[in-house]
């Protein structure tokens, strides 16, 4: 498992269960959902979205800012509730309802033009615009890693777009899930428009070739976007995959050391590394790559890991036991590879998920710290020799999700940034998304993009206009 894991396969065959990841405590069983009540959810998806996509673009404005209001009058059950389910600190829990809100408002308020008629010149009187129209239901199958973020990401885009969502979320967070659903319609959003798909994936396989369903949008594993997509493929409906990523944090000789270790912990321990567009291999220049070093492991060693709702917690456990022994296989076959183990690498007794901050440092092309999505707070070090090398390490991966590159040299910068092979390249800062800017990614990271006017355009039908002046 490298990648947050989409399916139900944890999982007893009959339902999602949810377990506090840090003591193992049971918090509830959600039994599938049964062939009726699924037909049930689609027949209502669909009617919903019908009236959805009639509504006026100013009630949808309308039942956005309510949407955010209410993410954030519920913000400390939210943050609770995400962090008994899968184990981040609660700091971090609640800056994601945060982040939710706040991505919802900048659509309410920019999103409108981004998706109203486009004129196109005309001869004559003739008039021709485009129109961006909603295509129907979007299934969007979601990882446990946010299990908040995930999913706003996905539907305020497409539904602000006037389509449908029905959210098959990861079994083990199916209690945000639920709860999410409540907001959306306590906020006024049609009772079916959002909807929850709790069931194994046969049902998910199924559902994507209903004719109710217009599309499909994962974020997950290779193999999940790889099933996802062969099957939306043989149904000829269009899919959106995010498959994670290795991001390269590329210091080049003249950058700011301290500044650059500072963001590098956060870019890779924020929510314990169980992140998608995180930076996982840390490409240093030789001249450099000895203090930045030495910088880094000090500062990884100082990071707390412990009770997810204490305040001075930094590192919550993670989601599952599963996860965290295959990250310790990694670590185990990388240092076998001869990796250098510089911190941590070992499983921390007890009965939560916990697994310390992990250095690796002498790591090469070949181990799994570098070939492998590492989805966890293990870091691989990994020395180039100038800033070419560096850049053809950075691009020497399956993965084309994010990139970071950190010097002083803002010139140079911008022109290394046009030959890094990412769907998105931060300059003294590290990955992150936005809802101003598209998120997605290229090689086996996936195709597509969310957010920004990219994402309120992804599901829609970009339908051209003619209207020839009789007269003319």
């Amino acid at each position: 498992m490298t990648n947050p894991d989409t399916s139900p396969s944890a999982s007893p065959a009959a339902a999602a269960i949810s377990r506090n990841p840090a003591n193992g405590a049971l918090i509830a069983t959600y039994p599938f959902q049964t062939p009726a009540e699924v037909e049930s959810l689609l027949e209502a998806s669909a009617a919903a979205f019908r009236l959805w996509r009639a509504t006026a673009i100013e009630e949808r404005v309308a039942a956005y800012r309510r949407l955010a209001g209410n993410l954030r009058e519920r913000s400390s059950a939210l943050a609770a509730l995400i962090t008994s389910e899968m184990g981040k600190t609660i700091g971090e829990a609640r800056a994601e309802v945060e982040k939710c809100a706040a991505t919802i408002d900048w659509i309410a308020q920019n999103g409108p033009p981004l998706i109203a008629d486009e004129p196109v010149a005309a001869d004559n009187d003739d008039q021709i615009y485009v129109s961006y129209l909603p295509i129907g239901t979007v299934l969007a199958v979601m990882p446990w890693n946010f299990p908040l973020w995930q999913v706003v990401r996905a539907a305020g885009p497409i539904m602000f777009s006037g389509n449908g969502f029905v959210l098959k979320h990861a079994p083990n967070v199916m209690g945000s899930a639920l709860a999410l659903q409540q907001v959306y319609e306590a906020s006024g959003f049609p009772k079916g428009l959002f909807a929850n798909l709790n069931s194994d994936n046969e049902t998910v396989a199924r559902a994507i070739e209903d004719s109710r369903i217009a599309a499909v949008t994962l974020t997950g594993s290779m193999r999940a976007g790889s099933a996802v997509a062969a099957t939306a493929g043989k149904a000829l409906k269009k899919s959106l995959l995010e498959l994670g990523g290795s991001d390269a944090f590329v210091v080049l000789a003249d950058a700011d050391l301290d500044l650059a270790v500072k963001a590098g912990i956060q870019a890779r321990f924020h929510n314990a590394g169980q992140v998608c567009l995180a930076a996982k291999r840390f490409i240093l220049e030789a001249p450099i790559a000895e203090e930045f070093t030495r910088k880094f492991v000090a500062a990884a060693s100082e990071l707390k890991v412990g009770d997810p709702l204490d305040p001075s917690t930094d590192l919550g456990p993670m989601a599952r036991f599963d996860l965290r022994d295959e990250l310790h296989r990694q670590v185990e076959r990388s240092v076998a590879a001869g990796s250098a183990l510089l911190l941590g690498g070992r499983k921390i007794d007890g009965p939560g998920n916990f697994y310390p901050p992990t250095v690796l440092g002498n790591v090469k092309q070949g181990v799994a710290a570098y070939d492998e999505e590492t989805f966890g707070p293990v870091a691989a070090i990994v020395t180039a020799n100038d800033a070419e090398q560096a850049l053809l390490l950075a691009n020497s991966s399956d993965y084309g999700l994010g990139g970071n590159l950190w010097t002083r040299d803002i010139p140079r910068a911008l022109a290394l940034a046009r030959r890094i092979e990412t769907g998105g390249v931060f300059i003294n800062g590290f990955s992150a998304s936005n809802a101003r800017i598209p998120v997605g990614g290229v090689k086996k990271s996936g195709y597509g993009r969310e957010l920004s006017h990219f994402g309120l355009r992804e599901f829609t039908n970009a339908q051209a206009v003619w209207a020839r002046n009789p007269s003319g």
